[in-house]
């Protein structure tokens, strides 16, 4: 299928306290992607859901449909278990989400054909818009363009979220799924590229610092001027070095902070940011014109 996704989905970040989520600032966090981008991913990896106990997973997605109002909602509900991928999924239609995005199975480093199967499966296990996420610098495993051709007979899959950092195989990804299932940045690094050839959205973890930017920089290539999408893709250059200067999502959590949302730090076994990276951070952020709150 086509069509269900366009524009920006923020790959949102999930605020901590000490001992449970920051439903206070959750809130916050949702309202601030109100203002510009056209959904949300809650539960991806950037939102730390491998740290979340299932209670707080369930949680999340009760509260965030309750405070999502303009903007799609989209939950993660892969994993390294199909059963348990496919329950999530189902968990996730019956609490009202409106896709999924479900990444590759992690660890088990499955085949090819047991990439097709494991999105078979979660298919056809609901009537909601699944995405698929390749990301094989996390997960160990590459979905190839030929795999990814075959995963797009599927009726509901809606797309993939490339992240594996290799132009070339995104094109020819692009060149075998064009008109039957639609092309997303998955990489904040690639988005210009990506979306001039062909991409249909950016899941973007920058976009939880900048959404209204971000939607700017999808709408100029898709009204086909790169002049202004090359300029603000150089200007947003530094901000994009810095909250990948560790491993997402300290740095972005960290940024988030430093706007003044109560985010609170990222679970064990991740890290608090180190200091010479916040203070990169710090630097790109003003130079960018944001404003430093805390």
């Amino acid at each position: 299928m086509t069509g269900f996704l366009k524009g920006v989905a923020t790959a949102l970040i999930t605020p901590f306290t000490g001992d449970g989520v920051n439903f206070e600032t959750l809130e916050k966090l949702l309202a601030y992607q109100e203002e510009g981008a056209d959904a949300v991913v809650i539960l991806g990896t950037t939102g730390e859901p491998a740290t979340m106990t299932q209670e707080e997973k369930e949680e999340v997605i009760r509260f965030s449909r309750a405070h999502v109002h303009r903007m799609k909602l989209i939950v993660g509900t892969g994993g390294n278990c199909t059963a348990n991928a496919l329950s999530m999924t189902k968990l996730a239609e019956k609490l009202g989400a409106d896709g999924v995005l479900a990444v590759t199975p992690y660890y088990n480093k499955c085949t090819q054909r047991g990439l097709v199967e494991y999105y078979r499966a979660i298919c056809g296990g609901t009537s909601l818009p699944v995405i698929a996420y390749n990301v094989p610098g996390r997960t160990g495993v590459n979905i190839l363009p030929s795999t990814m051709a075959e995963i797009a007979e599927l009726p509901n899959m809606a797309g993939i979220k490339e992240a594996s950092g290799n132009m070339s195989q995104v094109m020819e990804t692009a060149s075998l799924i064009r008109g039957r299932c639609d092309l997303y940045s998955g990489e904040d690094a690639l988005n210009l590229p990506i979306l001039a050839a062909g991409g249909a959205a950016v899941i973007s973890v920058l976009a939880n610092l900048v959404p209204k930017d971000m939607k700017i920089l999808t709408e100029c290539v898709e009204n086909g001027d790169l002049r202004a999408a090359n300029r603000l893709s150089d200007a947003l250059l530094l901000l994009t070095r810095a909250c990948f200067s560790e491993v997402n999502p300290i740095p972005v959590k960290a940024a988030m902070a430093l706007l003044g949302f109560d985010v609170g730090l990222p679970r064990a076994p991740l890290t608090e940011i180190e200091p010479q990276h916040l203070e990169l951070l710090r630097s790109a952020m003003k130079e960018y014109g944001l404003e430093i709150r805390a």
